[in-house]
């Protein structure tokens, strides 16, 4: 007699796979709050005034901050990533090339500008400090360098080539020169000898930007 296979009882039934746990979105303590991180930044700050880079550590900063080590570490790998990072917010990455339709104008517009930068308390505070370690570790020169020295070099070519274009430099002039005239003095008023800077002293530095740039020409 032939067995219907439809009427055979089924076996036990397999126990079913168990569920995939449901993905946890992240709690809010995953979020990096603002707060904290503006705590750190100003923590950095006190902390470069009282003790300088070499001796300023992650700890320290931590303890300033009223927050763990591991909130320092979660935004920055290193003492070295804040503090450029810090700085970068002062350089003149990202602004626009001054376009005043005279090379003194520019020359001048430059000026304006990094004077207001090295005013800020963190800038002269921070940057004295990271070229005696630049001196010291190439690693920090070359982070330096990408910090402060690119965008002026940006802006310094783009200030050249457009005094070109109208005949006010010669074809060839140095974008690193302009930079030197202009901004080595700069540097040494606001931030060596600490003077204060009065309009008249912006023009007349930026008239001898020209007529250096001209003469070298």
């Amino acid at each position: 007699m032939t067995t219907d296979p439809a009427a055979t009882p089924a076996g036990p039934a397999s126990p079913a796979a168990p569920a995939a746990p449901a993905r946890r979105a992240p709690a809010g303590a995953a979020v990096l709050r603002e707060d904290v991180t503006e705590a750190i930044r100003e923590a950095v700050v006190a902390e470069l005034a009282a003790v300088g880079f070499s001796r300023m550590s992650i700890e320290g900063i931590a303890r300033r901050a009223g927050v763990g080590k591991t909130a320092v570490y979660r935004r920055w790998k290193s003492k070295l990533h804040l503090v450029l990072d810090l700085v970068g917010a002062f350089a003149v990455e990202g602004l626009p090339v001054p376009e005043t339709g005279s090379l003194y104008g520019d020359v001048r517009a430059l000026l304006e500008v990094m004077s207001h930068v090295l005013r800020h308390p963190v800038a002269s505070a921070v940057i004295p400090d990271l070229l005696v370690e630049a001196a010291r570790n190439p690693e920090i020169a070359d982070a330096v360098r990408g910090a402060l020295v690119d965008g002026q070099r940006r802006m310094a070519e783009g200030i050249v080539s457009g005094a070109v274009s109208r005949g006010e430099l010669a074809e060839g002039t140095c974008p690193d020169r302009a930079l030197d005239l202009a901004i080595g003095p700069l540097y040494w008023r606001q931030v060596v000898v600490r003077d204060s800077v009065p309009g008249d002293y912006l023009d007349d530095l930026a008239r001898s930007v020209v007529a250096g740039l001209r003469a070298a020409a």
